[in-house]
């Protein structure tokens, strides 16, 4: 048998796709030790325990009720085979049937080598009480919260395989149809005490040692306790997947995120990483064991998009650039936007297309649409493409900055520091347009100038053309991009129009959402440096202008393709 492709699975932050409903203790365990016992909203008990995958400590025989897996085996009872045996009354197992009321069963050894089986949860808290939620108590702290982010994805896709049942009855939905290995990008939840057993860490391996909630692994739950990563993790985030796509032993990357942050992560990479291989990204709506969860099916519907291969040109090279596989939909990274907290709830933005195919469907991937745009190995942003360093803006001088190491990774350090103004109609206080009352685009311009030699504003104004309702604004916008800080202008909200390229000092930001501006923004500050900063940046001379005009066409062009 040929080898299975392998792909390599990347977690990352804040990840309902990788988060589990709170273990809670069972009615089973509260009858055991004498705790109050989980009722309904009458007051009764509770009918069903929910059941929890966990592993087996020793192997167990169990008797199954024959016709007990659907309500209508019975019915067909005349199409089965024989019983293993019979239990009696008192609950003996026989081979032979000795009384009317026996009751046929299957009988079963469970190993422990099996997987994980559905089982009641017996835990309960140090003191004895029960667990009632993912702390020990409400709004505790760190030390009392437990994490249901899975620290990578080796166990999500274990139960997937374990527990998932295909539309033919069959499972192993993952591991038949290819090899995964797991890698910890940016991860949801992490080894708090270290952990002493070998992990996959980017592209080689070593010992982890005791990780920090907001540093090294960000999860949402508790959600008194949920960090987001800070923007330097954009560089961790480009060089860990360039690095383990360039291993060479991969057909393609499952990448899992946080549904609300997933349609950004995915745009960085179409930009950034230089690979032929395809990326796809999934998300979940509801935790991983919820009634309801979409992520397995996302995940399994991934998988079959890389191994079909719809995605490869003539030269087996990624045709599509990197997607979000999303409810049996392929989106592109460019255009995709989650509406809504509910399965389904992703669209594509800027109203010219945006959905290639489907996976997930009867028969196999397919795509109907490819991507016009610069992507991945074809993107003029690509980490390769990036140069060393580029010329930045400060108020004390012009400093060079470096953008990359001698080993060509993206350094934490180079990644600008790019703001997005929402403008909207009667935004002035009254008729004086005095530019001082503008104290959040003030106080920011001046902090750029102070602190990020890399920086830049994206302006979310009137859909779709852009521009800003306020004259005073307007002008504070072009102090900016003459101090240095290129300005794009988008369309308010999901504009389906194309923002023209605008007069100097403005860049056009097309059809793209202000979020998703504000990436290929950062790419371009790397790719291209600052603007050429006027003397008087409210007061530029004609060669100044001509200067900031030719910058700003090579930005033009970036934005006009990617």
């Amino acid at each position: 048998m040929p080898p299975r492709p392998r792909i390599a699975h990347l977690a990352s932050s804040n990840a309902t796709i990788q988060n589990s409903p709170p273990l809670v203790t069972s009615n089973k365990a509260r009858e055991k030790y004498g705790l109050p016992l989980l009722t309904s909203p009458d007051g009764s008990a509770l009918r069903f325990d929910p059941l929890r995958p966990q592993r087996l400590a020793a192997p167990v025989t169990v008797y199954v009720e024959q016709f007990s897996a659907h309500p209508l085996e019975r019915d067909a009872a005349e199409l089965y085979g024989p019983p293993d045996g019979y239990l009696d009354s008192r609950g003996t197992f026989h081979k032979e049937r000795r009384g009317a009321d026996d009751r046929p069963v299957y009988e079963i050894t469970l190993q422990p080598d099996d997987g994980v089986y559905p089982l009641p949860y017996m835990a309960r808290q140090a003191d004895g009480h029960a667990w009632e939620e993912d702390c020990a108590r409400p709004m505790a702290p760190e030390q009392q919260a437990r994490q249901p982010f899975y620290p990578d994805g080796s166990r999500l896709f274990e139960e997937i395989d374990r527990l998932g049942v295909g539309d033919k009855g069959i499972g192993n939905l993952i591991s038949a149809r290819a090899e995964i290995d797991f890698y910890r990008v940016v991860p949801s939840s992490g080894y708090t005490k270290g952990l002493a057993a070998k992990l996959r860490t980017d592209v080689g391996e070593g010992d982890i040692a005791a990780e920090v909630r907001g540093r090294d692994f960000f999860p949402y739950r508790p959600y008194h306790l949920g960090p987001s990563p800070a923007r330097t993790a954009l560089a961790r985030i480009a060089n860990a997947v360039q690095r383990i796509l360039a291993t060479g032993k991969y057909t393609g990357a499952v990448w899992t995120q946080g549904s609300p942050r997933i349609e950004e992560a995915m745009y960085w990479l179409n930009l950034l990483v230089d690979t032929t291989l395809p990326i796809c990204g999934n998300a979940a709506q509801r935790p991983h064991g919820q009634v309801s969860n979409d992520g397995d099916k996302n995940i399994v519907d991934s998988v079959e998009y890389i191994v079909s291969r719809v995605w490869a040109d003539e030269a087996g090279r990624n045709r599509a650039g990197v997607v979000l596989v999303q409810d049996q939909q392929v989106f592109a990274a460019r255009d995709v936007q989650k509406a809504d907290a509910r399965p389904g709830g992703y669209v594509t933005t800027g109203g010219h297309g945006g959905i290639l195919g489907a996976a997930g469907w009867e028969g196999p991937a397919l795509l109907t649409y490819v991507p016009a745009t610069r992507h991945t190995y074809l993107s003029a942003v690509n980490i390769t493409r990036l140069p060393a360093d580029v010329g930045g803006h400060l108020r004390t001088g012009e400093p060079r900055l470096p953008i990359k190491d001698r080993r060509g990774d993206l350094l934490e350090s180079a990644i600008p520091k790019v703001t997005i103004v929402k403008d909207g109609n009667y935004t002035t206080d009254d008729d004086d347009d005095d530019p001082s009352r503008e104290v959040d685009l003030l106080a920011q311009i001046e902090r750029n100038l102070t602190a990020h030699p890399l920086a830049g504003f994206v302006v979310e104004g009137l859909s779709p053309y852009g521009r800003l309702t306020s004259a005073v604004r307007t002008r504070l916008m072009r102090r900016a991009a003459f101090s240095g800080m290129p300005v794009v202008l988008t369309g308010r909200g999901n504009a389906e129009g194309f923002v023209p390229p605008p007069a100097a000092p403005f860049i056009g930001g097309r059809n793209l959402t202000a979020t998703k501006a504000r990436l290929l923004l950062m790419a371009c500050l790397m790719k291209l440096g600052s603007l050429p900063a006027a003397t008087d940046p409210d007061r530029p001379t004609a060669g100044e202008v001509e200067a900031v005009q030719k910058k700003i066409r090579e930005y033009q062009d970036v934005f006009d393709t990617h």
